[in-house]
């Protein structure tokens, strides 16, 4: 599974963001973006020729850009092959919600005395809100995963906003394989609309449970469906 000439081209548009001080940290990011929007999806070959032409920068930075995704999970070396985006096992979305539930459910418990910033929150909720009436199902996606990191940035601790960051980049993985966003965030808009009310009714404490409660709910369809699709690839 390769990248067409149309996908490298589509990359080649990202040369602008790189500006005159290319960096492999730079590459990473439009990387990641890219792997988090599906335009590389699981299983995806990554040329370093051709990437690294579209993008105008140096075999060496590339590689290190791979390395820095490689540690992130997001990609991986295959031996004498090269370098692929990663299909997740099922035990890796499970890990994935275990490290969910530490962290997002913490960080509603450990709010604190209201009131709380939430209108990063508020405009997640819109967003995924605005696309479900257009039918646009990938927004829904994206405005779901803002929605949480939304949700981890009112601890205020940049620590965790990477590491939820990685978490949910590498969560995107799993969604891309299964590939049908409605069914897997648009029964969620209401959920995300009652935790957002709760905190604006300063309840912390039924955000937590509402929250833990749609990571469970979520977690059990997700795997479900997940494996199906992983079992279907393999036969």
């Amino acid at each position: 599974m390769g990248t067409t000439e149309a996908e490298l081209s589509a990359l080649a548009d990202d040369r602008a963001l790189l500006g005159r001080t290319s960096t492999a940290e730079r590459v990473a990011d439009i990387l990641r973006s890219r792997i988090a929007e599906g335009f590389f999806p699981p299983g995806t070959r990554l040329s370093e020729d051709s990437i690294g032409g579209a993008l105008g920068v140096s075999r060496n930075t590339l590689r290190e850009a791979f390395r820095l995704l490689t540690h992130e999970r997001l990609l991986v070396h295959q031996l004498n092959r090269g370098v692929f985006v990663r299909v997740l096992a099922v035990e890796d979305v499970a890990d994935i919600y275990q490290v969910r539930r530490l962290v997002e459910c913490a960080v509603i418990r450990g709010l604190g005395e209201p009131p709380f910033t939430l209108s990063g929150l508020e405009a997640a909720v819109a967003a995924g809100e605005r696309s479900a009436r257009e039918r646009a199902w990938k927004g829904v996606s994206t405005a779901n995963i803002h929605f949480h990191r939304e949700l981890v940035a009112l601890g205020g601790s940049p620590r965790t906003d990477e590491l939820m960051r990685s978490v949910l980049a590498e969560l995107r993985l799993a969604f891309h394989v299964v590939d049908d966003p409605r069914r897997l965030h648009e029964p969620y808009l209401p959920r995300n609309r009652e935790i957002l009310a709760a905190l604006q009714a300063r309840d912390s404490t039924g955000a937590e449970a509402l929250l833990t409660s749609y990571l469970d709910d979520s977690y059990q369809e997700l795997v479900e469906v997940y494996a199906r699709r992983i079992a279907a690839q393999k036969r």
